[in-house]
């Protein structure tokens, strides 16, 4: 392996500048559209030797295990899947490389110091819209590739490039594991939110249930505009939410003391939060008038080995228990709908992949990564929970992304040209070479 991973070494080093400059010309592709992206891609898989396949589907007639999302937050239009596959000499392991060609919607009005779409490098960032998310993902694993073959390697196992629609709930990736997509392993290729590259792969990833929560209220019975001199004969909302807050909060203290998981325990002291992350009233907004109802918008996360049905049973359980305790609710019940939800999975740190790619980012960076178990929701998930196919994920170093309200988004050149030769080397550790 020795001979093989300085083969890739030379190959990556030599074909750097391509690498560069084929991520550049995805950044500036987007001002047409997400087709001329994908048709670009495409044509790159083709020109290395790949069997490709552009697959269109609709995200809302999708199936899924073990996750869930309201019909008003997912894209309706079809989307298009491209699907890449050069075929393995045979004997080795497969694997499925996947990252999404979408990005943020385009705001004209992005406030950026950089043209969001001409993939300027500055002091040696790579910046523009959706490069970090997810542009540089798809462009490492197809010059990954091209490195692999520039090295005169063929993977003795079959290599499946899938460029997948992911934002909007548009689930590119799921659809193609349904549609019968399958291999030994996944490689989720993404730019590391947390700032730290690739010193982190993502081998664990947390379920998460959003829902809203509405509480009634009972307006008083007059007609004039102002409510200040009726309050005590009308039924305010915002004291009824209170009374849910501190159901949340004691479900929240009970989950945290019996729901444990050791890598989650470790990282962050706590297993399982359940986070009111918005409230807000249904009315008019005027002091002096009782608001209907007031809205609790909640997430819950919750580790690896959990059941969705579970979670939402809990739930529904503790918000019945205020009710019942209420003389008001009993009779006027909360009323929660959910409206997302995904299933952890992770990789042991014991399995093969895992130490196939910590191997392959020691030997190209230098250092042992960690992973991080913080991300919820994490992509990662989809191959587990979907197909039972094991899945890390791993990205260069970036930073200001879009979707956190960053401004300037931006990859590094060095840490992406560095992770083109580990996903090399991670192909080569993975499906052999021959």
């Amino acid at each position: 392996m020795d001979d093989v991973a300085a083969r890739v070494d030379r190959a990556a080093e030599a074909g750097g500048d391509d690498a560069v400059a084929f991520l550049r010309e995805l950044i500036r592709l987007q001002s047409r559209g997400e087709a001329a992206v994908q048709a670009r891609i495409a044509a790159a898989c083709e020109a290395i030797g790949c069997e490709v396949e552009r697959r269109r589907y609709r995200p809302a007639e999708v199936p899924l295990r073990e996750e869930f999302a309201d019909g008003a937050a997912m894209a309706a239009e079809e989307r298009e899947a491209v699907l890449a596959r050069f075929r393995g000499t045979g004997g080795g392991r497969s694997v499925i490389f996947f990252a999404h060609p979408d990005g943020e919607p385009f705001q004209p009005d992005h406030g950026w110091r950089h043209d969001p779409l001409a993939g300027g490098i500055e002091g040696g960032r790579i910046h523009g819209w959706g490069v970090a998310d997810d542009l540089a993902g798809v462009a490492t694993m197809v010059e990954a590739l091209r490195v692999l073959r520039a090295a005169g390697l063929s993977p003795k196992g079959d290599v499946i490039l899938a460029s997948t629609p992911s934002k909007r709930h548009a689930r590119g990736v799921h659809a193609l594991l349904h549609g019968g997509v399958a291999a030994d392993a996944a490689v989720y290729l993404h730019p590391a939110e947390s700032g730290v590259g690739m010193r982190e792969v993502k081998a664990l990833a947390p379920g998460q249930l959003v829902f809203r929560i509405t509480v009634p209220g009972r307006l008083p019975d007059t007609q004039e505009p102002g409510h200040a001199a009726f309050a005590h004969v009308a039924v305010n909302p915002v004291d009824k939410a209170m009374v849910v807050l501190a159901a949340l909060r004691a479900l929240d203290a009970r989950r945290g003391v019996r729901v444990r998981h050791p890598a989650l325990d470790a990282a962050i002291g706590r297993s399982t939060n359940l986070l009111v992350g918005d409230i807000r009233t249904l009315g008019d907004g005027r002091a002096a008038r009782v608001a209907p109802a007031v809205q609790l918008s909640c997430a819950l996360a919750f580790p690896p080995g959990e059941k969705l049905a579970e979670v939402r049973a809990e739930v529904e359980a503790a918000l019945r228990e205020a009710a019942a305790g209420d003389d008001f609710l009993r009779d006027n019940p909360p009323q929660v709908a959910f409206l997302s939800g995904v299933t952890g999975a992770e990789v042991a740190l014991d399995h093969p992949l895992w130490q196939v790619t910590s191997e392959a980012v020691r030997r190209g960076t230098g250092h042992l990564p960690h992973i991080n178990p913080l991300h919820t929701s994490s992509d990662i998930r989809n191959p587990m929970v979907q197909s039972g196919i094991p899945c890390v994920g791993l990205g260069p170093l970036c930073g200001d992304l879009t979707q956190n309200g960053g401004r300037d988004e931006w990859v590094d050149v060095a840490d992406y040209r560095r992770g083109v030769a580990v996903v090399a080397a991670l192909i080569a550790g993975w499906c052999g070479v021959s």
